[in-house]
């Protein structure tokens, strides 16, 4: 689906956290075990199938690590009969969420944190997932893109309104990983981002 799927782990005490585990559960799996990885944390940015298709997978191998979305998003994890699963040209399914994230939450594990971005538009319940000098934006922004708004719950002034007064605001040298496409930086972004100069 040409979806990014982060795996972020503490080297010390190999605690992880897996971000939009879109699809590929059994190669995800693989690469957490092969790499002795406690999995803690199951982090959905929104709950379109392109993010959260390996859920099910994922949990079923690591069952002590909680599942994450906001708390807006969570009922269509459950729903395999939403229009995004139609989208998708099948039914996608998930375990339900078992912690419900809002604005100013932490995801911790060890010695990094996580600190959580609510940034609708995308989705009602879609967020950003900020660290020290990086922030993983699912289908917030992209690089030199942002996200759809065509699709059912979204909303182009609340994402817009989030880009530009939760994210925009970050150090320019903040890297960007999005959930589709390359990495980039908010500067980067700032400068060239059609859709934040006003050119598109």
């Amino acid at each position: 689906m040409a979806s990014n799927c982060y795996i972020v782990h503490d080297e010390r005490n190999k605690e992880a956290i897996i971000v939009d585990p879109g699809a590929e559960g059994e190669r995800l799996t693989g690469l957490i075990r092969g790499d002795n990885l406690v999995l803690k944390y199951i982090v959905n940015t929104h709950a379109h199938p392109d993010h959260t298709g390996a859920n099910a997978v994922i949990k079923s191998a690591f069952r002590d690590a909680h599942l994450c979305i906001h708390g807006e998003d969570a009922p269509f994890l459950t729903d395999k009969h939403t229009i995004m699963s139609l989208f998708f040209g099948s039914e996608y399914g998930s375990p339900p969420a078992d912690v419900m994230l809002n604005e100013g939450n932490f995801i911790e594990i060890s010695s990094l944190k996580l600190k959580v971005i609510h940034t609708p538009g995308h989705t009602p319940g879609g967020i950003c997932l900020l660290g020290d000098g990086f922030i993983f934006t699912g289908d917030t922004l992209f690089m030199e893109s942002v996200g759809r708004t065509d699709l059912p719950g979204g909303d182009t002034g609340r994402l817009m309104n989030a880009i530009r007064n939760k994210i925009l605001v970050l150090g320019r040298d903040t890297v960007v990983y999005p959930g589709h496409g390359e990495k980039t930086t908010i500067g980067h972004e700032i400068d060239a981002n059609p859709f934040l100069s006003g050119a598109i």
